[in-house]
This record gives structure tokens, sequence and C-alpha cells, in this order.
């Protein structure tokens, strides 16, 4: 997923903004899913979606508390998912050299 937020510790970057990519990924029981080929027995992906839309609109100081909160809404809002994994990358950070991206990844 790819999003334009305002996240960074310096106040130009919550000014300006920049471009940040999401990875997420689940655990949830999908034999039932698998078995029954019914949308009602997985995570509503769109709604998955819209959460880390949500948070991403949210700024924040670290990368660190973006995925933080994104996995805590997850949880919070998904029974059914027993582990996620998300990754938040900020795209060309002010570091002062020439890098792509800079990421956090967090788990539960």
């Amino acid at each position: 997923m790819e999003f334009y937020a305002y996240h960074g510790c310096l106040e130009h970057e919550r000014k300006v903004g920049n471009r940040f990519r999401v990875d997420f990924e689940c655990i949830y029981p999908v034999l039932a899913a698998a078995e029954s080929d019914n949308l009602d027995d997985v995570p509503d992906y769109s709604q998955i979606y819209a959460l880390i839309a949500r948070e991403m609109a949210q700024p924040s100081n670290l990368l660190e508390n973006v995925a933080y909160r994104i996995l805590n809404a997850v949880r919070n809002e998904f029974s059914v998912i027993t582990g996620a994994s998300v990754t938040v990358a900020k795209y060309n950070p002010p570091v002062g050299g020439q890098v792509h991206a800079s990421s956090i990844t967090l788990s539960f």
C-alpha cells in the first residue's frame, strides 16, 4: 500500500509530507475460508486497508509509532487475526545522503 503522509521528527517533514509504503501480513484460521470459499470467513481486506489508511493519516514523529498503532488497531478490530506483521517504509528519508527508503517492521 502506498500513502502520502506527514510522519517525521523534522518540522518540514510534518509540513511537506512524504511518500510511504506499508506492507501488511496477518495470520488467521484459513481452513474455514479455504473450504467454504466464502468472504465471511476471512478478515475483510478493504476494512484492513481503511484501518491502515486511517492510522497513516495521523501524523507521528516515528515510524515505530505508526507501525505500533496499526498493529494495535488490527488487534482491537479483528479478533480472528491471531498474528500480524507490518512494515512502514519512508521513501527518501532526510538522512544526509541518497537512501531509497528507511523502514521499521513490528509483529505480534
